[in-house]
């Protein structure tokens, strides 16, 4: 049943995304200047490229199923704990030629970019943005934040996407769809819409080289590429950020170019791009453990203290009463918890008891402090809790060496249809325009483009 409600959240995400590319697609059959075109183009890329990720999602998911069944699960490991990832203020440097910056002269080389960010099936895109000679860096200023499933291993690829600004492009409609086959295992109606998310997905890359795979069927051969027209965008640059790469400040990385002189949506890079990449993990801004403890105070083995322990980032906090966490008031005791911290329990004690030693550093000496709880289960729970704060914060290294400070990203959905969008345009009412023949939509693309202005803004 489980299986069954992770397979269901995975493919309404699908569907969803399914409905936004078909959203992108009517815009570009409706689009009448470049500007709309290139916007609704950056926006099926994006879509093609979540569905992807959501398929690949979906297909491991069902392998595990099966390997869980045949009772070939692999041995239980302990996970890190996940954590926010953010990448902001992101800066390309471009290398114009002397002629071409500083004397203005030859043909004008203009470009629309933009930059796709994936961290497993979490997929951002920046706003497109025209550059030409004019401009020596391309700019982002979105602060783009991944807290779903961004751990210490976690691979950040950075894309950088381009289409040339100043060649012709013919508004028109998408090619015919043909539909391949799809094994049964997902259902007549999912299938339906799996299939074709597949095809339009495939437009922007390889599509799983495993497929679905149904019962007593192979992988589902696809149809080819919808030939669309309009605008295309190609890939530029891209890198893949980890967990070395996060710093405090302004960093330089290396870009891997993917494109030639010769090609129209080509621009002069240097080969590198600059960022901030931080990490906040779950367990340096959110209690791990708390609840009632004895601490040993004095070198008296009869001498101990009932406090209220809070496990929180670097420190167990230790207070007289649980109300003086609440009144925040000053803890009795912080007892440091950092990435070498031993956490280990006693291997005697006469009355069973056993007690719970952590020896640590702090200010430049070893300290050993002994607690101990009231029943054995509780101090099981807070033995494993230590063991495994420490185990997170050295998986995640130098981002628990202290709390990084991540800004919250500007919001891109303030109002639901922006101004001068192509809905605007032709959807709203307007006083007619010399020159310009307002189409009679039905109905049914009304309430596509208002639904897809509505999620996608």
């Amino acid at each position: 049943m489980n299986d069954n409600i992770q397979d269901e959240a995975v493919l309404k995400l699908i569907e969803k995304e399914v409905r936004m590319r078909e959203g992108a697609s009517k815009l570009l059959e409706y689009c009448s200047r470049r500007e709309q075109a290139l916007e609704a183009s950056k926006n099926l890329l994006t879509c093609n490229t979540r569905i992807l990720a959501l398929l690949s999602q979906l297909q491991r998911m069902r392998k595990a199923q099966i390997l869980h069944r045949v009772e070939r699960r692999p041995s239980e490991e302990v996970v890190p704990c996940l954590g926010k990832v953010a990448l902001s203020d992101l800066r390309i440097p471009l290398m114009w030629k002397d002629s071409e910056y500083f004397k203005n002269k030859g043909e004008l080389h203009r470009c629309a970019v933009f930059c796709l960010l994936q961290c497993g099936t979490e997929i951002y895109d920046t706003d497109m943005m025209m550059v030409d000679r004019t401009l020596t860096d391309i700019c982002f200023d979105d602060t783009i934040v991944f807290s779903k499933e961004a751990g210490p291993s976690f691979q950040l690829r950075v894309e950088l996407y381009s289409c040339s600004a100043v060649e012709d492009f013919s508004p028109g409609a998408l090619g015919p769809r043909r539909v391949g086959y799809l094994g049964g295992s997902l259902g007549c109606s999912s299938g339906k819409k799996i299939r074709a998310a597949l095809e339009s997905a495939a437009v922007c890359g390889s599509v799983l080289s495993a497929g679905f795979a149904g019962h007593g069927s192979g992988s589902p051969p696809l149809g080819p590429n919808m030939s669309r027209v309009g605008p295309k965008y190609n890939l530029l640059a891209h890198t893949t950020l980890t967990i070395e790469h996060i710093k405090e400040g302004f960093k330089t990385h290396d870009l891997s170019i993917s494109a030639t002189e010769d090609s129209p949506f080509w621009l002069p890079l240097y080969g590198n791009m600059c960022c901030r990449l931080m990490a906040q993990p779950l367990c340096m801004i959110q209690p791990v453990m708390r609840g009632q403890l004895k601490l040993k105070l004095e070198e008296d083995l009869n001498c101990w203290e009932n406090v209220y322990g809070v496990l929180r980032g670097h420190s167990l906090l230790c207070y007289q009463r649980e109300e003086d966490l609440e009144s925040e008031d000053e803890p009795l005791l912080v007892i440091p918890v950092k990435k070498d911290t031993l956490v280990c329990l006693s291997e005697t004690d006469p009355d069973q008891c056993q007690s719970v030693f952590i020896c640590t550093e702090h200010e430049g000496e070893d300290v050993t402090y002994t607690l101990t709880t009231h029943t054995p289960a509780d101090r099981q729970r807070w033995t494993e809790a230590l063991w495994r704060h420490v185990f997170n914060m050295s998986q995640w290294k130098q981002c628990c060496d202290h709390l990084m400070k991540i800004e919250m990203p500007r919001s891109r959905k303030a109002i639901t249809v922006r101004q001068g969008s192509l809905y605007h345009e032709i959807v709203t009412p307007s006083s007619p325009r010399e020159g310009l023949a307002v189409p009679d939509l039905s109905a049914e693309i009304r309430t596509l483009l208002f639904s897809y202005y509505k999620e996608s803004y």
